[in-house]
């Protein structure tokens, strides 16, 4: 062990050490930790909301949309998927039709968003009908003709509909008679109740074949959209370019990322103003550390002394107090790696947080603590604390032998 680590032990560790400084060392200790802990905690906190709304979110919507620029939807998707189903990076190609309706059952009606799919397209690329909680999901219609519909647990709570009931949807694109546009009804069966994990889709989603949604609207054999699903979601802006290039004119797209963009900057802002306003405790950590040493200069001014007249040059006592401060950075930054991190784990396991997925679209607060964040925290936090040593150690060279020990 060098000089210096072996006397900014002993200061540390030395029992005749007043118990004020004791007590303000440990609290040092105890500052340090509870700074990166609670950073540790947010951090976590603010990327595991980013990863499972983007999760989910990409669990029930596209990467890209191929959209018309015009009303009137697309009429040749099927030539028009066959083309583009070679592109680079394109996973799945579905084409859907999306309309509002108002559903009721049993004295109960409300708005929801219809989306018509091709079953076993829409299986293979969205986990929403997936996650069945009642019904087989089946989308064949029952013996007398009446075609299926999939509805999200939240409505099916909410408007007491259970698979088997008959429900009536109504399409305001209504036929136009004598009497004026009068709304376009149809009975539905619901097959199936499916629990995406997502508020909004749970609450206010329902599922029915192409050629159901097709007549229910009445506007013959036409979608609203292409839905693309990549390989590489990251890659979703630059295979949306390709796809609109062997579209040609008459279509645009939208990545996800478009579509959720300032969601996700917002979380961005959140987790940047929640790093500086968090990593203050640190700077009030790093403010303790300053007092310990700037106290404990003050309390061993006769051993700086005695060191120095024995030959100890003003560098050594210098790097003896930056140590020293280390030494409870480290202490402090490791302690608070360490809780933050078993505790976002256990929370994250055991969904020890609820939320009310009305507000939050999630029903727990996830944690995803990211080993990235734990080295520029750790790295942050002895920063401050080695800045907090320069003033003490500078004060502890610049001790003049002479004066001190002048009535010795």
């Amino acid at each position: 062990m060098t000089f210096e680590w072996l006397v900014a032990l002993r200061y540390l560790r030395s029992p005749n050490r007043p118990a004020v400084l004791r007590i303000v060392t440990l609290l040092a200790i105890v500052g340090v930790a509870a700074g990166v802990t609670t950073l540790v905690i947010a951090l976590s906190m603010n990327t595991g909301f980013r990863q499972a709304i983007r999760d989910r979110l990409l669990s029930v919507t596209a990467h890209v949309n191929l959209k018309p620029i015009g009303p009137n939807g697309i009429r040749e998707y099927r030539a028009l998927m066959a083309r583009l189903s070679d592109t680079p990076g394109v996973r799945s190609i579905e084409p859907a039709i999306y309309a509002t309706v108002l559903l009721s059952s049993g004295g109960h009606a409300r708005g929801i968003v219809l989306k018509g799919v091709d079953p076993e397209l829409e299986r293979r690329a969205s986990e929403a009908l997936h996650h069945l909680v009642a019904g087989a999901g089946d989308f064949a219609p029952d013996a007398d003709g009446v075609p299926a519909v999939l509805v999200g647990r939240i409505l099916a709570n909410d408007l007491e509909i259970t698979a088997g009931d008959y429900l009536t949807l109504t399409s305001p694109q209504g036929n136009l008679t004598p009497f004026g546009m009068l709304p376009r009804s149809r009975r539905f069966r619901v097959t199936g109740v499916f629990d995406s994990g997502f508020y909004d889709y749970d609450a206010n989603w329902g599922f029915v074949t192409l050629p159901a949604a097709q007549a229910l609207s009445g506007i013959g054999d036409v979608v609203s959209l292409l839905e693309v699903r990549v390989t590489h979601m990251d890659d979703a802006g630059a295979i949306a370019a390709d796809l609109l290039k062997r579209a040609g004119s008459g279509y645009t797209t939208s990545t996800w990322m478009d579509e959720n963009r300032a969601l996700f900057r917002a979380l961005s802002l959140e987790k940047l103003v929640t790093a500086l306003f968090i990593g203050l405790i640190t700077f009030v950590a790093g403010l303790n550390i300053l007092v310990v040493l700037t106290m404990t200069v003050t309390d061993r001014a006769r051993d700086i002394a005695v060191l120095m007249a024995m030959g100890a040059r003003r560098q050594q006592l210098r790097k003896v107090f930056i140590l020293q401060g280390l030494i409870v950075s480290i202490a402090g930054t490791i302690a608070g790696l360490l809780i933050g991190y078993t505790f976002a784990g256990i929370a994250d396991r055991w969904r020890l947080i609820p939320l009310n997925p009305e507000v939050y679209a999630i029903p727990y607060v996830p944690f995803h603590a990211n080993a990235l964040d734990a080295v520029w925290i750790a790295a942050a936090a002895l920063a401050i604390s080695i800045a907090a040593t320069i003033l003490p150690a500078r004060s502890a060279a610049s001790v003049l032998p002479v004066e001190i020990l002048r009535f010795e």
